[in-house]
This record gives structure tokens, C-alpha cells and sequence, in this order.
């Protein structure tokens, strides 16, 4: 594999090849990423790199957490998740894992998001290593993102032995697609499922019966009140598509048929926080609201009741426009202006960990999860650039 210098239009060889590699292995969120996480790890292993992999419950899916510089000061968090959302019922005119490179673009399902980053990453290795960092470089690449960062949580707790040896990171870089404009804020997303109980019976038997989905709309009413309240007299912070805290119930489903009164009813609602901005409290207000519900309820069936199961929590990101890691990617992009982002990343997750966190990776979230979702070719070389960069610039913010 050719590692010369990125063009100024067109990546190396070895990182197109890397991001190729993986956008060709299917980690969408419903099945396991151990093959594309067992190929870095061999490259890895192969070049002398110490790792941890770090599984789920079932063991069918893992975190890598690398080392270059093992045992040496202070540390910088290289950051990817490796699943990807599906593609089913999306028109696409390329192979979603066929990673064709077609009109200077590099298309596949992860390609933006956010395999183009993590080829781009894991292709810089033996250059870092023929460097001999006077800092320690992490790669940290998690599992289940998509779906609620479950994977980048169990990676974290992972950091304590580090912590404990006082080799915790001082800096985080997360590569989600930003067009290499480094990213300071994002909302967070919370979300929850809430399961309602009822008492079945014949739709003529109304005044038997506890129905559920009518119990379900008290509280989605709530929800969209609470969305409104959000709206017009909530806090505002500029610089997102939409400046204020959002509340949406996003699923719903309950009953058999039409002539029964409905026992079940279940819906998913979420809150996209500002930062600074609380969502469990939130919450808090919804299950207080729908306790309200449930004496009317258990006067007809005791059993009966509205229950609640978080199942996602990402928090909401804002880094200071001097902080370290944001200097630092300033400076490795040779940018002039950060951005706010409308998606979730894991860099809240980091940033609760202690770490200084910018968020920034080649492509644009415009091209995520979509159909013929592409990467182009110039965005991979800018990456490449801004990594090999690491080498000289991160010694001024991490060697010590």
C-alpha cells in the first residue's frame, strides 16, 4: 500500500483501501461487527500495536481500544463507531457494501458514517509508529452507537486502569462527519419506551374495560404539550437548525381490532436537549403527569399501569471555542470556524469522562444514512492530511 502524502484531491492508497475494506463488511446495528473489528485488530497486532477488545453481553459484538505509545504521558482519543444503520427499502444505485469509487466519490453504506474515518485512522499506523509519538495516540472503536452508544459506555469503563495510572487522556477527537469543520455542540438524545396496561373487554363493555391506548394518548398528549411549552418559552441557543429543545413520540402501537377495548399499548418518545438542558428532568415530568392516570385505572383492574424503560441516552456536547482539542482540530484542518451539529455522537460521552472533545471527520451528515451514501474522495485526503498532522501538532498540546 502506496502511505505518501495525500494530494490535495485525492487520499493515498492505503487510506482509500482501509475505508474500502470496511464499508465491503455489513456491521449494520442488528449484527455483529467482530469481522470488521477482528481485521483492524490483525492489522494491529501485525504491526507490534498493543489492544483490548471489550464485548457485549452476547459476545457477538466488541470495542477495540489500541495503543501507540503505551505507557507514555498524557494521550490523545482517536474516536469511531463502527456499526451502521440499514439500507432496506432505500433505492440505491451502488452495492451498499460493493465500496465503488465512482466520480472522485467512495460510495458504500458507512462510508461518511463513519468508516471513511476509521480506514483513514487505522491506514496512518505505521506512520505514527516510524514517528515514536512523545505522547500516547488511542484508537477507541465502539459498538451499537446507532442504537444508543451502548458500546462507547462499556469502552469508557474500560479507561479506569488508565485513569488509575494516572495515563488518563487528555484529548478526544471524534471523526463523525463534518466536512473537517470542527464541531463544538450538539443536542443530546434521550429516549424512552413507555408501556401502558390496560383491562381488555368487548367495545360495548366500555365502562369494564381500562384502555390502553386511550391511557397511552393522556400521556402522549403530555408529551406534545411539554414539546410546545419547549417551543415557545424555552431556552434558545443559536447556532442550530432548530434553537430549542424538541419533544416527539416517534412510535406508537396498541389493540387487536376494532371491537376491542385495548389491554396493551406501548410508544417511544424522545427529548433533543440543548446542552445545558436537562431531559431527565423532562422525563420526570411525563411519569409524573402519567401517575396521575393510573388511580382511575387501578380502580378497575388493580393490575393496570403505565411503566417506563429508557433506551437511549446520549448526552447533549458543547467544548469551549479555546479548549485544547478544539484548537488542536482548528489547527490540523487548517480551519477558521468551528460549527454546532444537529446529529448525536458519543463526544458528550467523552467529555463526561474528563477529556477536552471537538467532534470532526470527512463527508456530511447529508450524505448519512442515506440512499447511495458516499464519502468524496477530497474529504478522505483532508482527513488524511489533518491526521498526519497529529504527529507535529499534538506534541505542542500533549507531550509534557
Amino acid at each position: 500500500m502506496d502511505d505518501t502524502r495525500s494530494r490535495s484531491d485525492s487520499p493515498s492508497a492505503s487510506t482509500l483501501e482501509w475505508a474500502q475494506r470496511l464499508v465491503r463488511l455489513n456491521t449494520i446495528s442488528a449484527r455483529s461487527n467482530l469481522a470488521l473489528i477482528e481485521t483492524i485488530a490483525d492489522e494491529l497486532r501485525g504491526l507490534g500495536v498493543p489492544l483490548r477488545l471489550t464485548y457485549d453481553d452476547a459476545r457477538g459484538k466488541a470495542n477495540l481500544f489500541a495503543t501507540i505509545g503505551e505507557g507514555k504521558p498524557a494521550g490523545l482519543v482517536l474516536s469511531g463507531h463502527t456499526d451502521t444503520v440499514p439500507w432496506d427499502g432505500q433505492a440505491w444505485t451502488h452495492d451498499p457494501l460493493g465500496a465503488t469509487v465512482a466520480d472522485a466519490r467512495l460510495y458504500g453504506r458507512g462510508s461518511a458514517d463513519m468508516k471513511g474515518w476509521i480506514g483513514a485512522v487505522v491506514a496512518q499506523t505505521r506512520h505514527w509508529l516510524e514517528a515514536d509519538l512523545p505522547f500516547a495516540l488511542h484508537y477507541a472503536f465502539s459498538y451499537d452507537e446507532e442504537v444508543g452508544a451502548f458500546g462507547a459506555r462499556r469502552l469508557l469503563e474500560d479507561l479506569a486502569s488508565l485513569r488509575e495510572a494516572g495515563r488518563m487522556p487528555r484529548l478526544c477527537l471524534v471523526g463523525e462527519p463534518t466536512e473537517m469543520v470542527p464541531a463544538i455542540a450538539h443536542k443530546g438524545v434521550y429516549r424512552w419506551r413507555c408501556h401502558v396496561r390496560g383491562h381488555a373487554a368487548h367495545s360495548s363493555l366500555v365502562p369494564q374495560a381500562v384502555n390502553a391506548v386511550e391511557a397511552a394518548a393522556r400521556v402522549i398528549a403530555q408529551i406534545a404539550g411539554l414539546g410546545d411549552e419547549l417551543r415557545d418559552r424555552g431556552t434558545r441557543q443559536a447556532g442550530f437548525d432548530v434553537p430549542y429543545t424538541t419533544a416527539a413520540v416517534c412510535l406508537v402501537n396498541g389493540g387487536i381490532a376494532d371491537n376491542v377495548v385495548p389491554e396493551d399499548c406501548r410508544f417511544t418518545y424522545e427529548f433533543r436537549n440543548l446542552p445545558g438542558v436537562d431531559a431527565e428532568a423532562l422525563h420526570a415530568r411525563v411519569v409524573e403527569g402519567a401517575r396521575t392516570l393510573e388511580p382511575a385505572m387501578q380502580a378497575v383492574d388493580p393490575t393496570t399501569g403505565i411503566r417506563f424503560e429508557q433506551i437511549t441516552e446520549m448526552p447533549a456536547f458543547r467544548a469551549a471555542p479555546d479548549e485544547p482539542a478544539v484548537t488542536l482540530a482548528l489547527r490540523l484542518a487548517g480551519a477558521t470556524r468551528t460549527t454546532n451539529v444537529a446529529f448525536g455522537t458519543e463526544a458528550g460521552l467523552f467529555q463526561r469522562a474528563g477529556m477536552s472533545t471537538v467532534v470532526c471527520g470527512p463527508g456530511s451528515i447529508g450524505q448519512a444514512h442515506q440512499a447511495d451514501e458516499y464519502v468524496s474522495l477530497a474529504q478522505l485526503a483532508r482527513c488524511e492530511a489533518f491526521l498526519r498532522g497529529i504527529a507535529v501538532a499534538g506534541a505542542a498540546f500533549l507531550a509534557g
